[in-house]
């Protein structure tokens, strides 16, 4: 029965969230440093931005994970899976939320940038107070979508690295084991399902929460 495999389900579920929230982590926090480099009037810095942004949206997430992992562990550098997952799909995404953020940036009236400027702040106090706090409101939709499609191509970490018990190699040891391959995966989907949702929906509140606050 199925049931009796309710704590292996479990334990992939909360695995893949975990990975998933760690490589979100990464992402904003890389994609926000990229999109400060893409808007600044320093043409190096931008190129260093561009650069960063053309790389890994024209690479395949696979061929970032098996250089992460198989790569470097043949350079020396000891990493686990769990580590070059993250890694690689919080990098891969950064690029995209940087481009969100960027576009986010632009929406925002070049008035007021120029009257902080005069004001005298610095370009970066300026993106830091004025402008990403107004910008922020514009991409959280797209980074909605962002963290739908981690959660999606989280699975293929597992399947790349044989990431231990993520919800995606749960499965396959579960259906291995039962041979119930149909009803196996399809509660394996149902758990990404589960996160998929509850990430529109959080993105959802969010978005009513900022409409209520302007």
């Amino acid at each position: 029965m199925l049931a009796d495999h309710f704590p292996q389900f479990r334990d992939g579920f909360l695995v893949t969230l975990g990975l998933v929230a760690v490589s979100f982590a990464i992402a904003v926090v890389v994609g926000t440093l990229i999109a400060a480099l893409r808007v600044q009037p320093i043409r190096a810095l931008r190129w260093i931005g561009t650069v960063y942004v053309e790389f890994f949206r024209n690479i395949p997430l696979l061929v970032l994970l098996f250089i992460a992992f198989a790569g470097l562990r043949r350079a020396g550098v000891n990493i686990g899976p769990f580590a070059a997952g993250t890694g690689s799909l919080g990098l891969y995404t950064a690029a995209y939320v940087a481009e969100a953020i960027r576009s986010g940036v632009f929406a925002v009236g070049q008035g007021q940038i120029e009257a902080s400027l005069s004001m005298g702040f610095t370009y970066p106090q300026t993106l830091r107070k004025i402008v990403l706090p107004q910008a922020i409101r514009t991409v959280i939709p797209p980074l909605g979508n962002l963290t739908i499609a981690m959660i999606k191509n989280s699975a293929i970490i597992g399947v790349a690295l044989g990431l231990a018990q993520d919800l995606l190699k749960e499965a396959r040891i579960i259906n291995s084991n039962t041979f119930q391959t149909n009803e196996v995966f399809f509660w394996a989907a149902v758990g990404y399902l589960i996160m998929t949702v509850s990430a529109t929906l959080t993105v959802r509140r969010l978005e009513q929460r900022l409409v209520i606050r302007r």
